[in-house]
């Protein structure tokens, strides 16, 4: 048997509620049968911060801050912590939750999803590994992370290289389809990150951000070479072929798909009420 042909959908720089709007329309297309399996790469413009599905903005985001550094700002349809994308390439899976190759629990899916993460690292001549937590302090930061920042919060089957996360990813499943995004970091502005969330006192800010840096790191820390945008979706696209064992086919959304897409992102990802609602 030949290997499965999953569309390969690459959408370039798209403003925040393009992106999470898009994310979700593969969802729907997915779960409606018109779409097969799906793995899209794409940026942002402007540069953004992302929050979680469970994130209470009043209590963790500056919202001023956010706004001097001229960002997006969205909520996705994912759970996780708050990122910053901007030197970044972010990825999304859309497989049905019924696909032979998927496991019933989120934990194991990810970590199938995430081989080809795993692999698109390798391909950048990075030893990436999956660490998974261990001890019952880091299994119960998995429960109630203590960070509004997603990459300072611990999870299953973490894609590490050098001991330190290379990628923050967040998974959900919705109409018997799973979706999983996910944000693998080129270059990283640490200060700007942490001037964009809410602590107690400057001292919390700083040992979070000093613990930050211990735990989390960027792809161009770590490399001779200055790895693009560009090197990196060839690297991730044959990652995941390898990872999934699957041919990647490129795709173009049509004019009445990207007329879906832009509907829900006015309707959904810009408006307050989706954005403020918790």
């Amino acid at each position: 048997m030949g290997k499965e042909v999953w569309r390969f959908i690459h959408s370039g720089m798209g403003s925040p509620s393009f992106n999470m709007a898009l994310d979700e329309a593969l969802l729907d297309w997915n779960s409606e049968g018109k779409m097969p399996p799906v793995i899209r790469f794409y940026g942002w413009n402007p540069a953004t911060l992302s929050i979680g599905y469970f994130q209470k903005v009043d209590k963790e985001i500056k919202l001023e801050a956010v706004k001097e550094n001229g960002l997006g700002f969205v909520r996705r349809p994912t759970g996780g912590r708050g990122v910053l994308h901007e030197h970044e390439l972010t990825y999304s899976v859309i497989v049905p939750e019924e696909h032979p190759q998927m496991p019933k629990t989120v934990t194991e899916a990810y970590r199938v999803i995430s081989e080809g993460v795993l692999r698109g690292f390798q391909q950048l001549g990075l030893e990436a590994y999956f660490a998974v937590p261990r001890s019952k302090e880091e299994k119960e930061m998995l429960k109630n992370p203590r960070s509004s920042v997603c990459f300072d919060a611990p999870s299953w089957y973490e894609l590490v290289v050098e001991g330190r996360k290379v990628a923050g990813s967040a998974q959900t499943r919705q109409k018997g389809v799973i979706l999983q995004h996910g944000s693998i970091l080129l270059d990283l502005d640490e200060d700007k990150l942490f001037s964009l969330f809410k602590y107690s006192n400057d001292r919390v800010k700083e040992r979070m951000q000093r613990a930050f840096s211990s735990k989390a790191v960027a792809i161009n820390e770590l490399t001779d070479r200055k790895i693009t945008y560009e090197d990196a979706v060839v690297a991730f696209k044959k990652g995941f072929e390898e990872g999934l064992d699957i041919i990647l086919e490129p795709y173009e959304l049509n004019a009445e798909e990207i007329t879906y897409v832009e509907k829900l992102a006015k309707e959904r990802y810009e408006n307050d009420e989706w954005t403020f609602k918790r």
